[in-house]
């Protein structure tokens, strides 16, 4: 029994399918790409017929994909069991009623039109299975939320004061549930099912067609012969995959498979080489023009253009990029590595004659979203885009059979992030009937006395705690509807709030305790998770820092006069170099203890934009530098510096 217990606690494990239950996954995984594809770009569905059918197909495929629990090795619980077919056949099955029914659920009034019998059933088939399947997919913290959620819903008329509201019947709270716009069919399976989707799609298109290696040997080229060379390939590849896929721990996996190995070979201890990884594909989905989506997510909610977030997230996107650069850099230093052969490397000139085209697919996707048009729409001529660039080369051809696993491979990934966003919607129905989210903008407020600092504090924590474990679209949106408000009210900026926001939802993969990109990272490298997530905190330090910067000072998001931002820009990246030389403990030598206190002050006092603050930054660098020129000048301290707590691992 205890057994059984544990097992459902944890989230379930991938299935490695074979024989016919392969043949129907995978079946069944083309058609939700084909119908997805079709929805987007040539059908004029009801939004919720659209996002029935998308969360039927994923429900369906993930109980076929995804075992009950880890609990049992026995071969035969590696296929799905005729209870897993039956959840399958359940969830279609919902799909399809609510296909037929979509123009009535859409239309009705419910205090006018009570539920049937069949609509209670069919509700209730979404709702259960859709917790479900977001417990073997992502696991029980986001079910624990949901319960939570729906506890309050049932019962939170028994509070009394600010926590308290009017008592909701079952049926009613099944309602907003299941039938109306603020559960399911709210907003989190709406991004999912549609623009999330396609580019889920593209990245997996995109690797199917050879980009992948492409990246890769273009990163090698770039980074491979400097010192460290091999980690800097690292976080230039990772950026670049984290930035289209959007998943962290997916691209972990994906890029990680390679560059970990080669950054431990090179001399990387284990747990550096994972946190390099880790922190390189967290950082994908704060990088421009794609942002794993997050820039789409931001403009479908706050109604802000897709080119304004994206120009405003420009800046601290290079500034993380940087600092974590600078911080391999550091380290190579401080341990001495070796410089890769030349003849290793190859030349940037022909790895760009061999592959320049893969770049055509991510200009048509900028190009097109700049000139307006949908997300969806948009990810679907990328799709059409790499199709078409991958018959430049012969081995690189896309016919109908990589086509085919591209799709597969596609709404494989779309798997966690649409259940989580089922489970977030339920979360947010119960906070949109029971009026949970101005009550929490009030309790937050009055916590912090209305101080923004704390405020910015509280909220970080927020989001950190809501976001573990979670996809970054459902992190997101679940923590902007309870958080935003609350930043949005002290004066800060719509942008800025839910930048800060989603910087928070995103780096909750790599803080630990849960910190699943991290875990991720340290099962390739065979290192501890933990010290896994706090190198790599350690390396996204910037990462933790600049929102608080771009929050209280716009000219961070590209707001501001042209010299303003120039200013605030040159004076940032100084810093943040500054930052990572103090936080691995080398700038021009080894730094002491005192040094790299110096040097961390001086980078976060250059990280926020102020003629004085820049300037105490700057002289407080220029007394380090000093100091280490005339320990250099002199010879005699090596010995003690290294005593005195130089080095950062």
């Amino acid at each position: 029994m205890k057994t059984r217990v544990v097992g459902w606690l944890a989230a379930g494990e991938k299935r490695d399918l074979s024989g016919g239950h392969r043949k129907l996954f995978n079946i069944i995984a083309c058609l939700l790409s084909v119908f997805q594809v079709w929805s987007v770009v040539w059908g004029k569905l009801n939004p919720i017929n659209q996002m029935a059918i998308h969360l039927a197909f994923i429900i369906g495929l993930t109980f076929l994909f995804y075992r009950y629990s880890k609990v049992g090795k026995k071969a035969s619980s590696h296929m799905p069991s005729y209870l897993d077919y039956l959840c399958a056949l359940l969830a279609l099955g919902a799909g399809v009623y609510f296909t037929i029914h979509a123009d009535r659920i859409a239309q009705r009034i419910p205090i006018m039109d009570p539920l049937t019998n069949a609509d209670v059933f069919f509700g209730l088939v979404f709702v259960l299975l859709s917790i479900e399947a977001a417990r073997r997919t992502i696991g029980v913290p986001i079910v624990m939320i949901v319960v939570v959620g729906l506890s309050y819903a049932l019962w939170g008329h028994h509070f009394s004061g600010l926590l308290g509201h009017r008592e909701f019947a079952p049926i009613t709270i099944l309602d907003d549930l299941a039938f109306s716009l603020n559960g399911l069919w709210g907003s989190p399976v709406s991004v999912a099912a549609s623009f999330v989707f396609m580019f889920l799609l593209f990245g997996a298109f995109l690797q199917k067609a050879g980009a992948g290696e492409f990246f890769f040997r273009l990163s090698t080229a770039i980074a491979g012969t400097s010192k460290g060379g091999a980690a800097k390939v690292a976080v230039l590849t990772s950026a670049l995959f984290g930035s289209i896929s959007g998943s962290p721990t997916a691209n972990v996996v994906t890029t990680g498979a390679f560059t970990i190995p080669v950054s431990k070979k090179v001399g990387y201890k284990p747990s550096f080489a994972a946190a390099i990884e880790a922190a390189a594909s967290t950082g994908g989905s704060i990088l421009p023009p794609i942002m794993g989506s997050s820039a789409f997510l931001m403009a479908a909610v706050t109604n802000v253009s897709y080119g304004s977030i994206v120009i405003a997230a420009m800046i601290p996107g290079i500034l993380y990029y940087v600092s974590l650069l600078s911080m391999v850099h550091f380290e190579a230093l401080r341990l001495d590595l070796p410089h890769a052969a030349k003849q290793d490397i190859p030349k940037i000139s022909d790895v760009l004659k061999q592959g320049w085209y893969y770049f055509i697919p991510l200009i048509v996707l900028v190009l097109l979203l700049l000139q307006g048009y949908s997300a969806s729409r948009t990810g679907f001529y990328g799709i059409v885009s790499i199709v078409i660039v991958s018959w430049f080369r012969k081995r690189t051809r896309m016919g109908w059979k990589e086509i085919f696993e591209a799709m597969v491979v596609g709404a494989k990934s779309s798997i966690p992030v649409t259940t989580a966003c089922a489970a977030a919607g339920l979360v947010i129905a119960g906070i949109m009937s029971t009026g949970l989210g101005g009550k929490l903008t009030s309790i937050v407020l009055g916590l912090t006395d209305g101080m923004l600092f704390p405020t910015l504090l509280l909220v970080m924590l927020i989001c950190i705690v809501l976001g573990m474990g979670m996809p970054v679209a459902a992190a997101y949106i679940l923590t902007a509807m309870l958080a935003a408000p609350a930043l949005i009210e002290l004066g800060v900026p719509t942008v800025a709030a839910h930048l800060f926001i989603v910087y928070f939802s995103i780096f909750s993969a790599i803080t630990p305790p849960v910190a699943v990109a991290a875990f991720a990272a340290a099962g390739i490298s065979g290192s501890n998770p933990n010290r896994v997530g706090l190198e790599a905190v350690r390396l996204g330090l910037v990462g933790f820092i600049v929102p608080f910067m771009f929050v209280v000072e716009p000219s961070l998001l590209m707001n501001g006069s042209p010299i303003q931002i120039v200013m605030a820009f040159l004076t940032a990246t100084i810093g943040v170099i500054t930052l990572a030389g103090g936080a691995i403990g080398w700038l021009l030598m080894v730094a002491n203890y005192l040094e790299r206190i110096l040097l961390i002050a001086s980078g976060v006092l250059m990280l926020y934009p102020g003629t004085l603050t820049d300037t105490i930054g700057i002289a407080l660098l220029l007394a380090v530098i000093l100091h280490q020129k005339w320990d250099m000048g002199t010879g005699h301290l090596s010995q003690l510096r290294l005593f005195k707590g130089g080095g950062g691992s």
